[in-house]
């Protein structure tokens, strides 16, 4: 059952259409914007169960398709972080203008290649981007941008996800923001196993506490 606080919006330029799930709690003081990874989207059960943990910490949430339905059957567009980036440029912008968000910081939780995304969307254009959380995410995608994003960046990886773990640690030596690095114990690359994913909400959401609303 959906929560009576959320509800689908549709962010639109020119004959683009985009559909989201905007999820407001009362009183939010701060917003946070999912970037998914390849073949997810707005309805992604883990970015979901994130999602529902920040909105009971008081923290709105944007869940988005950065890619329409034809866009996504295309391999080359799914990985197209420059692409991913553009649109999530696209949301902040509409976040900034739309009457009940237009007030709250803004940050990015990026999944696999969606934290690429984010953490290149962050550096383009940095401001009122406070916080940036990638989960099991791929932000080597977005090396250039890396030394030039300025808010706080946290990485979580799964302690059984090797490769992702180098790449995680060769992209955190390149950020010169305020950055922590998690590695969840016994956890595979999508945190499937019991209570590793419930980890990742609860290191999300001290982030976001603290840098969204300025609050340990």
């Amino acid at each position: 059952m959906t929560p009576q606080h959320e509800h689908s919006v549709r962010i639109t330029k020119g004959e683009l259409v985009l559909e989201g799930i905007l999820g407001l709690p009362a009183g939010p003081r701060g917003v946070v914007v999912f970037a998914h990874g390849s073949g997810s989207g707005r309805l992604s059960p883990r970015n979901n169960f994130v999602a529902r943990h920040l909105q009971q910490n008081g923290l709105a949430t944007l869940l988005l398709d950065l890619l329409t339905k034809v866009e996504a059957d295309d391999r080359r567009k799914v990985f197209d972080i420059d692409l991913l980036a553009d649109r999530l440029l696209l949301a902040k912008g509409w976040l900034e203008k739309e009457s009940q968000t237009q007030h709250l910081k803004i940050g990015y939780f990026g999944a696999s290649t969606g934290a690429g995304a984010a953490l290149q969307a962050a550096a383009r254009e940095p401001s009122n981007i406070k916080a940036v959380v990638s989960r099991g995410g791929r932000p080597d995608l977005a090396e250039p941008y890396l030394p030039s994003v300025i808010a706080p960046t946290l990485l979580i990886v799964g302690g059984h996800d090797e490769p992702v773990i180098e790449m995680n640690q060769a992209a955190y030596e390149l950020l010169t923001c305020e950055k922590k690095m998690i590695i969840v114990p016994g956890a595979t690359h999508l945190f499937e196993e019991p209570g590793t994913l419930e980890q990742v909400a609860e290191h999300a959401g001290k982030w976001f506490r603290r840098y969204l609303k300025g609050v340990e």
